[in-house]
């Protein structure tokens, strides 16, 4: 902790501040102090104890992500309100855990929607690598029917997963786009130069015609 504190930097913090998280540790600092580190279940379950963002942040890093208990990632995710904590448990832990499936399934329906943008994220991971199995049409309706009154961070998860639709299934992109084109979500969203607006049109039109 004390190693960790060391790594602060004020204006890293400020710029995280406007994203809502709340540490100021240089993220490259932090993956090679878990470099450093290596796995350490029982150190990792420790610093998650302490909730400090960036010991959250290393526990996610130096934890198996095979160890946890379905129960255990459920609580954790309820714990994990910082955007970069939530981001990470779900990607570096949860996807690679037995339990994904059965955690994506509770948490899609889940009230909190918070949680629910876990199980958002947990289904497009699904569309890309593992559609067999998911109705797609009904995942369309669900977004074409609550996307656009959505709290931020679930409107966000669910607005990538009708551009992974759209992207990965040629058969669903008309619809996918057209969705996106009537709801405008996003449609406004500050793009720096270079990279890709999440309006889901643009999105799933510039990734296809990259594929090509």
């Amino acid at each position: 902790m004390a190693e960790l504190a060391g790594l602060e930097d004020s204006k890293i913090r400020e710029v995280n501040a406007r994203h809502g998280d709340d540490h100021g540790v240089n993220l490259g600092k932090l993956r090679a102090l878990a470099k450093r580190l290596k796995t350490q279940q029982d150190l990792a379950c420790r610093l998650w104890e302490t909730d400090e963002t960036a010991a959250r942040l290393l526990a996610v890093l130096i934890c198996r992500p095979r160890a946890f208990e379905r129960d255990e990632l459920d609580v954790m995710l309820r714990e994990a309100r910082a955007p970069k904590v939530h981001d990470w448990l779900v990607n570096y832990i949860v996807k690679k855990n037995p339990y994904a499936e059965e955690l994506r399934l509770a948490w899609l329906v889940d009230p909190d929607p918070v949680v629910a943008s876990a199980g958002w994220a947990l289904t497009t991971e699904r569309v890309a690598k593992k559609p067999e199995s998911l109705d797609l049409p009904q995942l369309l309706d669900v977004i074409e029917t609550e996307m656009k009154d959505a709290p931020g961070r679930l409107q966000w998860a669910m607005n990538h997963c009708l551009a992974q639709i759209g992207i990965e299934h040629a058969e669903h992109r008309a619809r996918a786009i057209d969705i996106g084109e009537r709801l405008e979500v996003l449609k406004d969203y500050p793009t720096s130069p270079g990279c890709t607006s999440p309006f889901a049109p643009i999105w799933i039109s510039e990734m296809v015609r990259r594929a090509r």
